[in-house]
């Protein structure tokens, strides 16, 4: 067992009318509407490690850079979240953001890079912040050092664009 399944409770999964709320978004993409969330958003394409079923979840971009052409999301449901765990297992992949669809490949973030992530968007988003820390369980008092602790217990993935686009594609490492 890691330090992050430790740290981290996963919270229960969503049910009913809530569900129904969560998959909204992906109804919205489906009808082209995806720039309706700005670059706070975006619909990840993710294949079943089990099933080789085609999913599709949305998600929260903790950061965009869009001269690397790479988004950072979150795993607020744990480590064994189905979509985290199908990017492990295959992570080349679609996103789409906004309106346009990009080929990604995720890479997994070490948890000190999660320190760091999780204080920049503390400050840029504090009240956002301290409700994701509440719903995953993890302990915050405002305070940065509380961030930090919490984004070592959360699991962050960078989608990196391909075909030219972000650092690796540069020959940079």
């Amino acid at each position: 067992m890691t330090d992050r399944d430790t740290a981290h409770r996963r919270p229960r999964l969503p049910t009913g009318w809530r569900r129904l709320a969560l998959r909204l978004p992906i109804l919205l993409y489906r009808a082209g509407l995806g720039t309706l969330f700005g670059k706070r958003l975006l619909l990840l394409h993710h294949t079943g490690r089990v099933s080789d079923r085609d999913h599709m979840t949305v998600l929260e971009v903790v950061s965009y850079d869009p001269v690397e052409a790479s988004w950072t999301v979150a795993s607020g449901f744990g480590p064994r979240a189905d979509w985290y765990l199908n990017l492990r297992a295959q992570p080349k992949t679609l996103i789409r953001f906004g309106n346009r669809p990009h080929a990604v490949t995720a890479h997994f973030l070490p948890s000190e890079d999660g320190a760091e992530i999780m204080a920049g968007y503390a400050r840029r988003h504090p009240r956002t912040a301290r409700r994701l820390c509440a719903f995953t369980g993890l302990p915050v008092d405002g305070g940065e050092a509380s961030f930090r602790a919490a984004g070592q217990a959360i699991p962050f993935v960078r989608l990196e664009a391909a075909g030219g686009y972000g650092r690796a594609a540069r020959g940079h490492s």
